[in-house]
């Protein structure tokens, strides 16, 4: 019997959940390789961004969660160091190079890296690696749900008086937007249930690589024109970004020795790879090109990465396993 489109849909969002690092590294390249659409799909970035901070908050185990509240030195450990990391490299970094040095568009790309949250994919690449993800899970959402007060005065901290911001605008934005995705998230707990959200967990994994093509189609708006015009620019771009994902990911791993290896390893992640498209979709208009270049070639480590780090993220499961028998 042929399968009603309901069907359908579910079992393609699963087939895309079973390949999800993968498809993560391949959107990018299509990103890349459809500049026509890259414009058309630019609106849709708050769109995707909503949707990521919806699923991450349907994922949530209230239980799990819980748990780590009543014994929540790792949790605070975790949430504290996502939040100062950032800032501490990012900030190092623009003491010693300056900022006055530096094209303001991309002072203030970065001080949007430092400040922004941890990237809403870090959950599902934990559940893509084999890790227990409540940790990395409820350090997100934590994180998030502090952002719309803590990240307008950490960008406005990193970027200085060079960089003028509307920051009780950008605190109004931010709360919306993760406000309206907590809501959503809410009633669709209450009407679905946690078990069968459970069990959905291919499809939620294939949904959010579908989001992360489009997001990545419209991220990537000018950046091949960017490459050919400005290559200069866009290597030292690319060396920042995937910088602060290397200083983030082995900074973490020596100095949050409380956390179990796995968990150690995806806080590292997160300490790299941040939700600038939050911040970007609640400044709107007020990105500059060379902030949203800046932007769109963030999110090469963050797409890459999870292919990248596969086999290491193997060997530390497998250890783990082994330690655990």
């Amino acid at each position: 019997m042929p399968m009603n489109p309901a069907t359908l849909l579910a079992a393609g969002f699963a087939w895309l959940g079973r390949y999800g690092t993968q498809g993560f590294a391949l959107s990018i390249f299509l990103g890349l390789a459809l500049p026509q659409f890259s414009a058309m799909a630019r609106p849709a970035l708050p769109v995707t961004i909503f949707c990521f901070t919806t699923v991450v908050f349907i994922r949530l185990d209230l239980r799990v969660t819980a748990g780590l509240l009543r014994r929540p030195a790792r949790l605070v450990a975790a949430c504290a160091w996502l939040i100062a990391a950032p800032v501490l490299l990012i900030g190092g970094a623009l003491f010693l190079a300056g900022r006055e040095s530096l094209d303001p568009g991309i002072v203030l790309g970065l001080a949007l890296m430092g400040a922004a949250p941890p990237i809403m994919s870090s959950p599902a690449v934990a559940i893509l690696y084999g890790f227990e993800p409540s940790l990395i899970i409820a350090s997100v959402i934590v994180t998030t749900i502090a952002s719309p007060l803590i990240a307008p005065v950490l960008v406005e901290l990193l970027a200085g008086a060079a960089v003028p911001l509307d920051r009780a605008s950008l605190m109004l934005r931010l709360l919306i937007f993760i406000g309206g995705g907590m809501a959503v998230a809410i009633s669709l707990r209450l009407w679905l249930g946690l078990e069968r959200i459970r069990a959905m967990k291919a499809n939620l994994d294939g949904f959010g690589v579908l989001m992360y093509f489009i997001f990545a189609i419209a991220a990537m708006d000018g950046v091949t024109a960017a490459a050919l015009a400005q290559p200069r620019l866009v290597l030292f771009v690319l060396a920042c970004v995937f910088g602060v994902s290397a200083a983030g990911l082995v900074s973490t791993w020596l100095v949050l020795r409380i956390l179990k290896a796995p968990d150690r390893f995806m806080i590292g992640y997160g300490t790299g790879q941040r939700n600038m498209g939050l911040l970007v979709a609640a400044l709107g208009a007020g990105v500059s090109p060379t902030t949203f270049l800046f932007f769109a070639l963030a999110q090469f480590p963050i797409y890459l990465l999870p292919w990248l780090l596969g086999g290491l993220a193997s060997r530390i499961r497998h250890r783990e396993a082994a330690d655990g028998r």
